[in-house]
C-alpha cells in the first residue's frame, strides 16, 4: 500500500454502487483514495474531519443541454463546452455529455467537432456527445423547435457514423416515426447509444426499435406516448422490456413522485438520473434564448411563452434528494442512478463512478438538503 496522506472521516462513503457505514476514505500519496476500516489507519496519519453526509464519486449526467449561463447550441465551440464544464464540476457532476438539441445539419456538425476537439485537448467532464433530435416526433416535439424536425436521411445516418469512430461516447436520441429500424441497427452496430424519445409511437413500434438495436429512453414519461390500459405507449414499453434504460428528470415537476415510484419500482436497475439541465445551471439568469424563442425561469421551472417545458432547472444533487425525500427511494440507491446508473450504458467510462479512482471529483453529499461541495 503506498503511503497514506490524509483520510477523510464523520460521513458515510458511497462507492458509486453501494454504500458505506463506519468507513474512513484514505486519500492516498498516488492519488488514488481507498476505503479502509479506522483501524487500518496508522496512528498520527492527517484527518480531514466532516459533519455526517455522504462522500461520493462525482455524478454522471448523460443530458447536459447548456450551464453558467449559456446553450450549447448558440454557439458549438470549445469555449462554449469549456464554460458549461466548468458550472457543472461545481455541481458535483465529474462526467457528462453536452447535448445539441434539434438543429440545422451545420450546427450539428459543429457541436460534433467541437466536442472531438475538447476531449482532444482533456476540457474536463466531457466524455462524449447526446445528439437529441433533428429526428423525432413533430407531434411530441415539446420545446423543440418543429421546423426543423425531419426523417432522418442517408447523409445524416452517415454524419452519426462518422461521428461514433471518433467520439468514446454518442447517444442519439430519435423517434421511430422518423427513423427507420435500419438506421437504428447500423447506428447500434456502430456504438451509438440509441435513445428513443419525443415520440408518439404505438407499443409495437417501440417494441420494434428496441428489437433493432435502441436500448434506451430519454427523459421517460416526457415527450411520448403514455400508458394506457389498451395502449402501453413508450412508457409502457421501456418498463417492461428488459436491458433497456431510462432517463428520469427528479425535479418533481417533470414527473409526478408516484409516477417515479412505480417506475422504479418496475425497473429499479434501468432508470438513472439526468438533469436536462439548461443555460440557467451554474448561474443566476432570468431568462434565455432556444433557437430564436426566449425560455423563462421562475420558481424552479424553465418555460417558453406559452408555458411548455423547456428542459429543466435542476442539478443531480437535487436529483438524489427528490428520489430520497419526495420518492421514498433508499438514498444507496438513489445515489446509483447518479453515478453508476449512466455509467452502464457507456462503452468508455474513462474511470468515473468510482470513489477510489485517482483525479476524479471527490463529492460531499448532504442528504438532508441536497447540497453539494466539491472536495478535489
Amino acid at each position: 500500500m503506498t503511503e497514506i496522506v490524509k483520510v477523510f472521516t464523520g460521513a458515510d462513503i458511497h462507492d458509486g454502487t453501494r454504500l458505506h457505514r463506519g468507513s474512513v476514505l484514505a486519500q492516498m500519496q498516488d492519488g488514488s483514495r481507498r476505503i479502509l476500516d479506522p483501524l487500518e489507519v496508522p496512528q498520527g496519519t492527517p484527518v480531514a474531519g466532516l459533519e455526517r453526509g455522504v462522500l461520493c464519486p462525482g455524478f454522471i449526467d448523460l443530458q447536459v443541454n447548456g450551464g453558467g449561463g449559456v446553450m450549447f447550441n448558440d454557439r458549438p465551440d470549445v469555449a462554449t463546452l469549456r464554460r458549461i464544464a466548468r458550472a457543472h464540476r461545481g455541481t458535483g457532476v465529474a462526467g457528462f455529455l453536452p447535448t445539441l438539441i434539434t438543429d440545422t445539419p451545420d450546427r450539428t456538425q459543429a457541436a460534433i467537432e467541437a466536442t472531438v476537439d475538447a476531449i482532444a485537448i482533456g476540457v474536463p467532464g466531457i466524455i462524449g456527445l447526446h445528439l437529441e433530435g433533428p429526428h423525432l416526433s413533430f407531434a411530441r416535439k415539446g420545446a423543440h423547435d418543429g421546423a426543423l424536425i425531419r426523417p432522418m436521411q442517408e447523409a445524416d445516418l452517415a454524419l452519426i457514423l462518422r461521428a461514433a469512430k471518433r467520439l468514446p461516447n454518442l447517444m442519439v436520441t430519435v423517434a421511430p416515426e422518423n427513423t427507420s429500424n435500419t438506421q437504428i441497427s447500423a447506428m447500434a452496430e456502430a456504438g451509438v447509444i440509441v435513445s428513443l424519445g419525443h415520440s408518439d409511437a404505438d407499443y409495437e413500434s417501440c417494441m420494434a426499435a428496441f428489437d433493432a438495436g435502441a436500448r434506451c429512453v430519454t427523459h421517460l414519461f416526457n415527450a411520448m406516448s403514455q400508458m394506457t390500459n389498451r395502449a402501453p405507449g413508450l412508457v409502457g414499453a421501456a418498463l417492461a422490456r428488459g436491458g433497456v434504460h431510462a432517463g428520469l428528470i427528479a425535479d418533481g415537476i417533470h414527473v409526478h413522485p408516484a409516477s417515479m415510484r412505480n417506475a422504479l419500482t418496475a425497473k429499479a436497475q434501468g432508470v438513472f438520473l439526468v438533469s436536462d439541465a439548461m443555460a440557467t445551471a451554474g448561474s443566476d439568469i432570468t431568462s434565455f434564448m432556444l433557437n430564436g424563442r426566449e425560455v423563462y425561469r421562475k420558481e424552479g421551472q424553465l418555460t417558453l411563452a406559452d408555458g411548455t417545458l423547456a428542459g429543466a432547472d435542476l442539478d443531480m444533487g437535487r436529483a438524489v434528494h427528490t428520489l430520497t425525500h419526495a420518492v421514498g427511494i433508499p438514498l444507496e440507491a438513489a445515489l446509483a442512478q447518479a453515478i453508476s446508473g449512466p455509467l452502464a450504458l457507456l462503452r468508455d467510462a474513462r474511470g468515473l463512478g468510482q470513489v477510489e479512482t485517482a483525479g476524479q471529483p471527490l463529492v460531499h453529499y448532504d442528504p438532508e438538503s441536497g447540497a453539494v461541495r466539491v472536495l478535489a
